[in-house]
């Protein structure tokens, strides 16, 4: 009685009450909005799960030694005038002591502004930078005199979106006609005494702005040429971005080596994930990250945070807890999907960033894997996992080999994609392995494409079976694997037979019985 009073009172109380969450000007309790690089806006990312183990390995970029610094950093160079952009990373090489270089964008020996250098590590994130947007703020001269500013304003602004452009005759390329797309250009300033006019630009990389003054003279009718450029963004750093001159970063080292102070060049260099702050997002867990250093598929389970807006075949940043990039990935699922899914492949690795080792091993650690170790050791599982003659029957039975399971999926599943990133090694062996009868010979034939396979054990049938799924999956080094597989085993096997006829038989009985399928694919 004392329990049904104690319900019927709660029961008023929830009818009669109004219950509602009242709006509050707070803030939450962790802002992150002023947190540093690939970290800010971190508490805005959608939640996969909260629990996991933090490791101790790894630093958040802007506290890594100082070696490590600037090995996996960058330097967003003011290029001066003269020198080539090839000299001048050389002379950034000398300066820092380290082995690699490169940067972002060839720029003309007269040329100026941003070139951004990379350095060891982010050296593997120079080709997304060269293929990056650029901006220039230049100088034309116009052969003669126009009517007025306005007319050269419309000529700037006419010659926008995809133009057709030969590198000019000074370029160290080849001189063939390509398509370049102008996204925006205006005019600045124009002299007309001088006939000089200031102009911006912003462009698809590997856009002539010298070719552009060209055109622009020749839409006009009065010819014109480039007398002087600057770059004024790369990417997404532009001049403002902590823009250094060779002088700085030669005070810097020289401060280093003298003083033993780091600040100097802390401030000259910036860490790589600076480049990645326009990506997407993923965060794995530390477990997961040496992993994916070895080149193992980003699996959910491993996710433990995810930002809005992500899109298949999107390019992503995947990155640890502390705010290192791990890699680049091309996404293999949204958004909404990945807030659904509990397993799967969420992207694909396109460059792996992170040295390998720089957090520990932690996959092998499971009871299945570690009973696997142990049955290797004793020989009940050959070199490379697989079962053989001493493999208990119970292990045959019990063991589910899940890469291979996992292909089936992503093949039925119509993620083609995803399957053919396996390489065509691992298509050939899923495509055997699953396309096989139940043995040689199935269904009571004993043709020649059903007997035995010499080198990889199986059914003709299958081989052909095998072909036409590496077809369907576009796996064309698979496909011709397969093919000269087969095709040299129905030469041996023809022999055979050939070889098996007796004595006194005509030539045309002779002669080697080859299938119509094998026929059709040599």
């Amino acid at each position: 009685s004392l329990i049904s009073s104690n319900f019927i009172c709660s029961q008023e109380i929830q009818h009669t009450e109004e219950f509602f969450i009242k709006p509050e000007s707070r803030v939450a309790q962790l802002d992150t909005s002023q947190w540093p690089l690939l970290l800010k806006n971190f508490d805005k990312l959608n939640v996969m799960t909260a629990h996991y183990t933090p490791l101790s390995s790894g630093a958040n970029p802007l506290k890594r030694e100082i070696s490590d610094y600037v090995r996996s950093g960058f330097i967003n160079l003011d290029k001066p005038s003269n020198p080539s952009s090839h000299e001048v990373v050389a002379w950034i090489r000398r300066i820092l002591r380290v082995e690699k270089t490169g940067h972002s964008g060839t720029l003309d020996p007269k040329v100026t502004g941003c070139l951004i250098v990379c350095i060891e590590r982010a050296t593997r994130l120079v080709k997304s930078q060269q293929s990056a947007g650029k901006e220039y703020v230049g100088i034309v001269r116009l052969h003669n005199a126009i009517e007025n500013e306005a007319q050269l304003a419309r000529a700037i602004e006419t010659l926008t979106g995809a133009l057709f452009q030969r590198p000019p005759l000074i370029a160290a390329v080849k001189r063939q006609l390509r398509v370049r797309t102008i996204y925006e250009s205006k005019l600045v300033e124009y002299d007309p005494e001088r006939r000089l006019g200031i102009f911006w630009v912003s462009c698809e990389a590997g856009t002539y702005i010298r070719t552009l003054c060209v055109h622009l003279g020749l839409l006009l009718g009065v010819g014109g040429q480039m007398q002087e450029l600057r770059r004024v963004r790369s990417g997404i750093l532009g001049e403002k971005d902590n823009m250094v001159t060779m002088h700085d970063v030669l005070d810097a080292q020289w401060q280093y080596d003298n003083n033993k102070d780091d600040s100097y060049l802390r401030r000259v260099i910036l860490p790589l994930e600076k480049l990645l702050t326009s990506h997407k997002r993923l965060v794995m867990k530390d477990s997961a990250v040496n992993a994916i250093c070895y080149g193992a598929k980003i699996m959910l389970p491993g996710v433990l945070r995810y930002e809005d807006g992500i899109e298949v075949n999107q390019e992503i940043v995947v990155i640890t807890t502390k705010g290192e990039a791990i890699c680049l990935a091309i996404a293999l699922m949204t958004t909404a999907v990945i807030s659904t899914c509990d397993h799967g492949i969420v992207a694909k690795i396109k460059r792996v960033i992170m040295e390998r080792d720089t957090y520990p091993r932690k996959w092998g650690l499971g009871p299945k894997a570690s009973q696997k170790k142990m049955m290797i050791q004793k020989g009940l599982l050959d070199k490379h996992g697989k079962p053989n003659e001493s493999t208990p029957d119970s292990w045959k039975k019990e063991y589910v080999d899940y890469r291979w399971v996992q292909g089936v999926w992503l093949l039925h599943s119509g993620q083609r994609g995803a399957l053919c990133s396996e390489g065509w090694a691992g298509c050939c062996h899923l495509c055997l392995e699953h396309v096989s009868p139940a043995g040689p010979g199935a269904g009571g034939r004993s043709s020649t494409h059903q007997s035995p396979h010499p080198v990889l054990g199986m059914g003709y049938g299958a081989l052909v079976r095998g072909i036409g799924l590496c077809t369907f999956i576009k796996q064309r080094e698979a496909v011709a694997v397969l093919l000269i597989l087969g095709i040299f085993s129905f030469r041996d096997a023809s022999k055979k037979e050939a070889a098996a006829v007796p004595r006194g038989v005509s030539e045309l009985e002779r002669a080697p019985k080859v299938s119509i399928v094998s026929v059709l694919w040599l």
